[in-house]
């Protein structure tokens, strides 16, 4: 259940736009229409879930320290850490998948592919694709952990793009001051979309009463068998 924690929190407490302001460039840009803003955010979605568990691979199996050579046994490589190209191979992995996706929505999809135009291959440089896979290693995820984590925080950008994108189509038939048009209102629009999500923060699904009261029923129920068992040996 702590996988469903994770991703909960993932998705609206520690949302990478409303709590951390990640990848706001492409948020704003892109965000005129929900059509082309669930295109971006899917293909956000699908570069972060593939992203985030291959960077903890290759934090664990090479980068980190002592990691080349507990796979490969070299003794010159005791000792060493490459945590140092940690940035380069990081951002070599996301180039990697985002070339992946623009080359298949190219593919299947030209209208959506002309929609997005420079973000598409943009999200290469998206800081949070990056800051998931930094977020990753600093919290010290397992694998399980690390895959959920990528997942839910592409989700939550989803949600983020489209949210705001509906409101910004319904914001054209509203009497905006001349100041506060464009960018203006869609700053204050995030600042109250995440002033919101802020009361979600005691949000917290907790099984441990419910797991510790079968672990105790089945102590309990050990107990009754060896009192039994005693009884009849006497």
């Amino acid at each position: 259940m702590d996988l469903l924690n994770l991703g909960i929190r993932s998705v609206f407490i520690e949302n990478m736009v409303f709590a951390y302001f990640l990848g706001m460039c492409s948020y704003l840009a892109v965000s005129k229409k929900v059509s082309t803003a669930t295109g971006l955010g899917i293909a956000v979605v699908f570069v972060l879930t593939i992203t985030v568990p291959t960077n903890w691979l290759l934090q664990e199996l090479i980068l980190k320290e002592n990691a080349l050579y507990e796979l490969t046994g070299l003794a010159v490589l005791k000792g060493q850490s490459f945590e140092f190209l940690q940035f380069i191979m990081f951002i070599a992995v996301i180039a990697s998948m985002v070339q992946l996706v623009e080359m298949v929505v190219e593919k299947f999809s030209p209208a959506l592919y002309g929609a997005l135009g420079i973000f598409l291959p943009l999200i290469a440089v998206n800081c949070a694709i990056l800051g998931a896979s930094l977020f990753m290693v600093q919290r010290e995820y397992s694998l399980a952990e690390a895959t959920v984590y990528g997942f839910s925080s592409g989700i939550g950008w989803l949600l983020a793009i489209v949210a705001l994108a509906a409101i910004r189509e319904r914001m054209k038939y509203s009497n905006v001051p001349d100041g506060m048009k464009g960018l203006g209102i869609t700053m204050v629009i995030t600042g109250l979309m995440g002033m919101a999500l802020l009361g979600l923060s005691g949000i917290k699904l907790d099984f441990s009463k419910e797991k510790k009261s079968k672990e105790t029923a089945q102590v309990e129920t050990t107990v009754q068998q060896n009192t039994a068992l005693t009884e009849l040996k006497k």
